[in-house]
C-alpha cells in the first residue's frame, strides 16, 4: 500500500509539472489539489510502510526518487513560467544523485544515508511549489508570494550547495 501511494505521486509528476509551466493548463484549485495529493502521499507512504512492517531499502529509494522527480520537474515547470530560478532544479537532481552514490558506494550500503541538511532541504523543496500554487489561488497576494518564492529558491540553492559540500567532505574524511 505504501508503494501505491508513492506510485500515485509518481503519476502526478507530469500533470503537476505541466501545470506549473503553463498557468492556464489547470485552474488554480486543481493545481492545489494535485500538490496537496503529492504532499499527503509523501507524508503517509513512509508511515504506512513502517506501521505495516513493509518498509524496505527499495521502498525508501522509490519514495526519495519520486520526491526528487516531483519537485525537480515541478520547479522546472515553475522556472519555465518565470516563477522560480533555473538554477534550483538541476541542483536538486545533482544533490539526489550524490545522495544515492554516497549512500551506496563508499561502504556498499543497501539503504540511503540521510544527512540533516539534506533531509530538511527535501522537505523545503515543496515550499516554493506551495507558495506558487497559493499565489495562483489568492491573486491579491500573488506578487508578495512570488517574491517570497524567489528568495526561498535562492536560499535553497545555497543550502543545497552546502549539503552537497558537506556530503563531499564527509566522503573524503572516511
Amino acid at each position: 500500500m505504501a508503494n501505491l501511494l508513492t506510485g500515485l505521486r509518481l503519476l502526478l509528476v507530469l500533470p503537476a509539472a505541466a501545470a506549473f509551466a503553463v498557468e492556464s493548463l489547470l485552474p488554480p484549485p486543481a493545481l492545489a489539489i494535485l500538490l496537496l495529493a503529492a504532499i499527503v502521499s509523501d507524508f503517509l507512504d513512509g508511515k504506512l510502510a513502517r506501521a505495516s512492517g513493509t518498509a524496505s531499502a527499495a521502498g525508501q529509494f522509490f519514495d526519495h526518487a519520486t520526491d526528487c522527480l516531483f519537485v525537480t520537474a515541478c520547479l522546472a515547470g515553475a522556472a519555465i513560467a518565470g516563477a522560480a530560478p533555473w538554477l534550483l532544479p538541476p541542483l536538486i537532481a545533482a544533490a539526489f544523485l550524490q545522495y544515492v552514490l554516497d549512500s551506496r558506494y563508499p561502504q556498499n550500503r543497501k539503504s540511503l544515508r540521510m544527512s540533516f541538511l539534506g533531509r530538511w532541504n527535501g522537505v523545503f523543496y515543496f515550499v516554493p511549489l506551495i507558495l506558487i500554487a497559493t499565489a495562483r489561488l489568492i491573486e491579491p497576494l500573488r506578487e508578495t508570494l512570488l517574491l517570497t518564492t524567489g528568495l526561498l529558491c535562492y536560499a535553497l540553492v545555497l543550502t543545497t550547495l552546502l549539503s552537497m559540500a558537506d556530503r563531499a567532505l564527509a566522503i573524503r574524511q572516511t
